[in-house]
């Protein structure tokens, strides 16, 4: 129910009209009640078409609709039979008599754009005809499924076209009142003037900045402690006078660019704008009259001001006025400061707070209450402090200061005539010489605060970013070293809780090997798509991909890509860690996790290979020896003490030999025998230390002859033989695979994507639609819980 009709509860307390769904009768079942209402407003969308991009639209159709259920259950009695009946209103009556229409409206709308291409101020669109059910006025009209009105109230101003009304008022010179209908908040008017008014606050910001700057600048010590002497200080009192000026200009603007939308602007919206230049109108007078009375000595203009205020004015008298005029400023910033208390007031539907608000901004149905947290507005804040600080400090060191000097130089200069007398009069004060030289500094000063963002998002965008993790992995490169932190990432955005739970407490295997095993399930889908679109190669494909299933390995098989040439570089490693000893060899090889585990994987999966090959329990028990004492000399720390590393290359290559010949399948059992005859012989006698040979079975007399050739057959079987003979063989460098740009760009974007700050994965039986429109026939929209649930 929240989830359903949080807009239409938001609508009706916007309104002032009772919800539908919230009433319920003594007795009811509230159960059914609410299904009927969900059901009729999901038949409400599903039938709406193109009213769908309307929703208080749908909002006042489902609060009629849902009026006329609640009125058949609980009000339409059958006095005979005591049970309830319904108003018969025919076949398709809802598209024929609610649809239909608004949709000509929309229709007729859209001719009369002509494409887009007709001026704003003369068609609506679905955001204007939105608009109208902001308003209390939608509450007229008459909705065709009352059985108490047959129609529309087609005479509302709804329902007159644009066309209607151009046609109307050049017959009659203007339409009656009711019979037209404008655009309802918003007309464009462009205007180069929407340059000052869209960024009113930096204007105004930077045009008292340099003010208090010039003088600043133009006095004595030219310092910035300059600022708390007495003169100096009264002139910088003068900026408020010119921020009542700019602030004339803005609510000049706002009904100059507002004037065609009057017609359809509330009578309290009207007097808003009318207000707020009679108020700034005042300011305009009162703050010159109160400063220029409280200059002592005036001459010129400010002796005329000074004299027509009289002996009522005293001089702190303009400091209060200076304390009134901020008062609207004091109250915006401190609820700047707290979104909470603001979004609270917003969203508010009490007349008082209503009335409050007022004169801040109109009130609109969307929009409220859209503020960031504290925390967010406190580092926007520090950012703009910290880039205009460093704007300011060069603008007055290195624009204006230096120019201080030379213009009251000019300014003291006695030129009689001009070469160039047009662009520079005979004035006093050379003024046409001033400004010559310091309208480029202006210019600059108001333009270079684009430079100065440019700077600090760079800067401040780079630190973020490097915070985040944002693009941290540009290169193949950094993926390989990066990759074995994407399964907890992939985990901890993109699968639920209870997903998770499940995930954690699924039997076998650790736990970082269960996560794994559930992002390579979608990281060989997103690799076989680019297979799919032919940007990478089979070759490729399966140096990307990770097994599909679990095995019984006892570390993370990553995908064979990240474990290229691991072994051989391991062997090489060995050769030369003769003298130091196997604690320093073991601690190199666990720093590189992809060489850790391509050696543990490819020892258990050598292991079970031979297990599974050979059929004499006499072998098998060689091998299990062998096995033995491999991995009790690693916990003892004499691995390199009773093996033979120097022989490791030649074992190598041995064993390469042999997984081929079972990767091939078309060798006959003698040669298959003979190799691993070979692969035994190199190991017991050039491998394994003497010492190990004592007291044990005469490995020179086992022909390990006995093999199993039907498991060759088997398709996991061979994937793990192929599995292993790729780890074995595969040199190609990670930078190198894939070789596709597009598909290294995807692979990039795809790891990045999933260290980037996003909320929580809901689960999918919690996920709303993501579309407008429902789907076509034929495409299947219903599936089980446990095909959703499928791992």
């Amino acid at each position: 129910m929240n989830k359903f009709f949080k807009n239409y509860r938001s609508w009706c307390g916007y309104l002032h009209c009772k919800s539908i769904v919230d009433q319920f009768p003594a007795g009811a079942d509230r159960q059914q009640l609410k299904l009927l209402y969900i059901g009729l407003y999901l038949l409400i969308w599903g039938e709406a078409s193109n009213v769908r991009f309307m929703p208080e639209c749908i909002c006042y159709i489902f609060h009629n609709m849902a009026n006329e259920v609640y009125e058949i259950l609980f009000a339409n009695v059958d006095l005979v039979t005591g049970g309830t009946y319904l108003t018969p209103h025919g076949k398709e009556s809802f598209l024929r008599d609610v649809i239909t229409p608004i949709y000509r409206v929309l229709r007729e709308e859209a001719r009369i754009s002509k494409g887009g291409k007709a001026s704003h101020s003369t068609w609506r669109n679905y955001d204007d005809l939105n608009e109208y059910f902001w308003s209390d006025k939608c509450l007229k009209l008459r909705s065709p499924m009352n059985p108490n009105a047959d129609f529309w109230n087609l005479n509302a101003d709804f329902f007159v076209l644009s066309d209607e009304i151009r046609s109307a008022s050049k017959r009659s010179k203007k339409v009656a009142a009711g019979n037209w209908k404008p655009k309802t908040n918003f007309v464009e008017v462009r205007t180069f003037w929407h340059l000052f008014r869209s960024f009113d606050r930096m204007w105004i910001f930077f045009i008292l900045s340099f003010q208090v700057m010039v003088i600043i600048a133009w006095s004595p010590s030219r310092s910035l402690t300059a600022f708390f002497e007495e003169d100096v200080f009264k002139g910088i009192l003068s900026i408020f006078i010119t921020s009542a000026f700019l602030n004339f200009l803005q609510a000049s603007l706002d009904i100059i660019l507002s004037w065609n939308a009057w017609r359809s602007l509330k009578l309290s919206q009207i007097l808003r704008y009318l207000l707020k230049f009679a108020v700034a109108a005042v300011w305009i007078v009162v703050l010159p009259i109160g400063y220029f009375s409280s200059v002592q000595n005036p001459t010129g203009l400010l002796k005329f001001f000074s004299s027509w205020a009289g002996d009522w004015w005293i001089q702190s008298s303009y400091n209060y006025c200076v304390a009134i005029f901020l008062i609207p400023n004091i109250l915006d910033t401190l609820l700047f400061f707290l979104p909470p208390l603001r979004r609270s007031m917003e969203h508010s539907n009490r007349q008082i707070v209503i009335f409050l608000m007022w004169w801040a901004q109109p009130k609109l149905y969307v929009g409220r209450g859209m503020h960031e947290d504290m925390f967010s507005l406190l580092k926007y804040t520090m950012f703009w402090i910290v880039l205009l600080i460093s704007k300011l400090a060069f603008s007055y060191y290195v624009e204006i200061l230096p120019l201080v000097g030379p213009t009251k130089l000019i300014m003291r200069m006695r030129i009689v005539t001009y070469e160039w007398h047009e662009f520079f009069p005979n004035v006093s004060y050379n003024i046409g010489a001033v400004i010559a030289i310091w309208a480029p500094i202006v210019l600059v000063y108001f333009m270079d605060a684009q430079l100065w963002y440019a700077i600090f998002s760079t800067l401040f965008g780079g630190i973020h970013g490097a915070y985040i993790h944002l693009g941290e992995i540009r290169k193949l490169g950094k993926l390989q070293s990066s990759f074995d932190l994407i399964p907890s990432a992939f985990i901890d955005h993109l699968v639920p809780l209870s997903e998770l739970d499940r995930i954690t407490n699924f039997t076998g295997g650790s736990e970082k090997q269960r996560i794994a095993q559930k992002f390579f399930k979608v990281w060989n889908e997103f690799i076989r798509s680019m297979r799919m679109e032919d940007f990478i190669s089979n070759r490729e494909r399966e140096l990307l991909l990770a097994p599909d299933s679990p095995s019984e390995v006892s570390v993370i098989q990553w995908p064979l890509f990240l474990l290229a040439s691991k072994i051989s570089i391991a062997l090489d490693m060995a050769k030369d860690f003769k003298r130091k000893g196997d604690a320093k060899l073991f601690k190199k090889i666990k720093n590189d996790c992809y060489m850790h585990s391509a050696l543990i994987e490819f020892y258990e999966t050598l292991r079970d290979i031979l297990c599974d090959l050979l059929k004499d329990e006499g072998d098998k028990r060689i091998i299990g020896k062998i096995c033995y004492e491999v991995e009790d000399s690693i916990k003892r720390f004499k691995f390199l003490h009773k093996f033979q590393m120097g022989n490791m290359p030649l074992l190598s290559v041995k064993l390469e030999e042999f997984l081929k010949i079972l990767v091939d399948g078309k060798k006959n059992d003698s040669e298959i025998i003979e190799v691993f005859q070979d692969v035994m012989l190199i190991l017991t006698q050039d491998v394994l230390s003497n010492k190990i040979l004592d007291n044990q079975i005469d490995m020179a007399k086992q022909k390990f002859k006995n093999i199993n050739i039907q498991v060759t057959q088997n398709e996991s079987w061979r994937e793990r033989v192929v599995r292993l003979h790729l780890i074995l063989t595969v040199k190609e460098s990670t930078i190198n695979v894939p070789m596709n740009l597009e598909a290294r760009r995807r692979i990039t974007f795809f790891t990045n994507s999933l260290f980037m700050r996003m909320p929580k994965a809901p689960m999918v039986q919690k996920m709303l639609s993501f579309g407008s429109v429902p789907s076509c026939k034929g495409v299947i929209q219903l599936y089980s819980i446990s095909w959703i649930n499928y791992p």
